[in-house]
């Protein structure tokens, strides 16, 4: 009986077991789907209007059970990308209804055909944005920011060979700018700000080394309370990020090789 028992409990823990690995997978599932449509879309696999593939097909071809499938696509409606009717199922947004503010969009996005018109077009957000928060931070940075500020370029200048701690640095770089505003609307930002410069470094990190100058330019600046220094020098700095973007070769509509997405 004890053996049997034993066995028993065995058996029983081996199956919470299981149990626990399908509830700690779905999210995993649900992830990998997520991306997979994701991408197709921003690929311009299905144009804009365009029905995805039925639920039962999704199935087959992902290896997702239906739920894990529904779980995506409420993700990605989130998202922006696509929208879901009783008579029409699920199909694509227009461009203008995608969060390009959302991490995972963005990375899509700038892999795409829009990679050289979306990268332009966060360019000119920074644009409004950052110099505008420089000004502020050289008026308002404590002299603890002021110091995370110089302690970020040190370290762009330090890591400027290793492209991964260099795009960090970059990062801390801006944010810690951002931070020094004490702005509410612009702490809010930092969100979307990160994902930005996440995008964008991804493809402008050689950038980095000519353009070290005009960091340096900004710190200074702001370390001296010039905010009209602060902003003519985040102009400059972006300027130069700019112009590195205009010169790659990247995938585009306008010069026809672009998907249906657009």
């Amino acid at each position: 009986m004890e053996a049997a028992h034993a066995g028993g409990l065995d058996v029983c823990d081996a199956g919470v077991g299981r149990r626990a690995h399908r509830v700690a997978s779905k999210p995993g599932k649900i992830a990998h789907v997520v991306e997979t449509l994701g991408r197709a879309i921003a690929r311009g696999d299905h144009s804009v209007g365009a029905a995805l593939p039925s639920e039962s097909e999704l199935e087959a071809r992902l290896g997702a059970s239906r739920g894990v499938v529904r779980e995506a696509v409420k993700i990605l409606i989130t998202k922006g990308l696509v929208t879901v009717g009783p008579r029409h199922g699920t199909r694509v947004r227009p461009l203008s209804a995608w969060n390009f503010l959302d991490r995972d969009v963005l990375g899509w996005a700038a892999e795409g055909p829009l990679a050289r018109e979306l990268l332009l077009a966060l360019e000119e957000a920074r644009r409004i944005v950052e110099p505008a928060a420089a000004a502020l931070a050289a008026e308002r940075a404590s002299p603890e920011e002021r110091r995370a500020i110089r302690d970020a370029y040190a370290a762009m200048v330090a890591t400027e060979d290793d492209a991964g701690a260099a795009t960090e640095a970059d990062k801390a770089f801006h944010i810690a700018i951002l931070n020094a505003t004490h702005n509410l609307v612009l702490d809010s930002f930092r969100s979307a700000l990160e994902a930005i410069l996440e995008a964008v470094f991804a493809v402008a990190i050689p950038a980095l080394t000519p353009n070290l100058p005009n960091h340096e330019a900004v710190l200074l600046a702001i370390e001296r309370g010039d905010a009209d220094g602060a902003r003519r020098a985040m102009d400059a700095l972006l300027d130069v990020t700019r112009g590195y973007l205009v010169r790659l070769d990247l995938p585009s509509v306008a010069n026809g090789r672009g998907g249906s997405t657009a």
